[in-house]
């Protein structure tokens, strides 16, 4: 099992080099480093090009478009981490789960999973389900040098929302009322949830991943006390089986103000945090020991550029409270941002936070 260096010789002395590395390690650094949630996507020209007639399942397991796609916005940017290209819903599909990825709607489950023999029919995933995983990321980090690949998974709260409610939901009803009224039966569901994505994730590490993320995107639905009974315990264990690696570790979710410091309780290194509230805010709640990820309004990017610039330069001013900050969006890139905005972002960051 890798510790200070993995299958592709990324020992320590050279996973010191890197700011974004460093940050997550609460080290110092030459400049704030920069990535992007969804920069490899919808908003690059080039992304809508390689995708042209291929879904997008198809496209997570084709190592060729994988890597491709992945390597798309480091040409573009000076950005100091890729993050693989994939869907949090792979590895369901690779263990059987009839879904798909609808443009325009999102994963949709032909047969939600609503009771317990349904629940027992999810088995454990393995590496062999998921080869383009290991190729794709083996491939990457030759491509990439220096430059870390972050791997990712979903949280357990959010694949088991898609599971249950059949596809996005903006309420998550049945989820919820499976948590509240089926305790036992939900305790089941998301610890194979769990077991699912910690083996995704060491599948990723494995193969060269010098960082995880785990994206629990729609746990900010749920209350504090619901998250630390029903939620917590599983997302734990995700980050306690990644422990062994020594890979930094960033735990992120949308809406989840108030649960930011329970996000660090459950095994993060670096919680990240939505554009909803302050870093030096964020700072507080979630306590010593935690870098911070984060964390600007995706739509800021539409203003004009005086406007980015000073709502940029506040971030990374509310960022220098934390131990660590590694500059964000505060989610997901959005589809129509321009990328030239985004380069001059990456440049602005580097700039400013190098000069202090």
């Amino acid at each position: 099992m890798p510790q200070d260096s993995g299958p592709h010789g990324a020992g320590p002395e050279q996973r010191e080099e890197s700011a974004f590395l460093l940050a997550c390690r609460r080290r110092p650094v030459p400049h704030t480093p920069v990535w992007f949630m969804r920069q490899a996507g919808r908003s690059l020209p080039e992304y809508r090009e390689a995708r042209v007639g291929i879904p997008m399942l198809e496209a997570c397991a084709r190592p060729d478009l994988v890597v491709e796609i992945t390597m798309q916005p480091v040409r573009r940017y000076a950005v100091d981490a890729a993050i693989f290209f994939s869907d949090i819903v792979v590895p369901l599909k690779a263990i059987g789960i009839d879904l798909d990825i609808k443009p325009g709607v999102g994963p949709v489950i032909a047969d939600p999973i609503r009771d317990a023999a349904a629940v027992d029919r999810l088995r454990p995933l393995e590496a062999a389900d998921v080869p383009f995983v290991a190729e794709a990321v083996g491939a990457l980090i030759g491509e990439l040098g220096g430059t870390p690949l972050i791997g990712f998974a979903g949280g357990p709260f959010t694949l088991a929302s898609y599971l249950i409610e059949g596809g996005p939901s903006k309420t998550h009803d049945r989820t919820k009322a499976m948590m509240y009224g089926e305790p036992e039966l939900w305790a089941r569901l998301l610890d194979r949830l769990a077991d699912i994505a910690a083996t995704y994730l060491k599948i990723q590490v494995e193969a060269g991943a010098r960082a995880i993320q785990l994206f629990d995107s729609w746990v900010g639905g749920v209350g504090p006390e619901d998250y630390r009974t029903s939620v917590l315990p599983h997302s734990r264990k995700i980050f306690a089986a990644l422990e062994p690696y020594d890979v930094p570790r960033i735990h992120f979710g949308v809406g989840t103000g108030e649960l930011l410091g329970l996000m660090g309780e459950a095994g993060a290194d670096v919680v990240g945090v939505d554009w909803r509230v302050p870093l030096d805010e964020a700072v507080l709640r979630v306590g010593p020991g935690k870098a911070l990820q984060g964390n600007l309004d995706p739509a800021i990017l539409f203003a004009p550029w005086d406007v980015i610039e000073t709502r940029a330069r506040d971030v990374l001013a509310r960022g220098r409270t934390a131990e660590g900050h590694v500059f964000n969006l505060g989610h997901g890139v959005l589809p129509t941002t321009d990328p030239d905005m985004l380069a001059r972002l990456v440049d602005f960051v580097h700039e400013e936070s190098a000069a202090r």
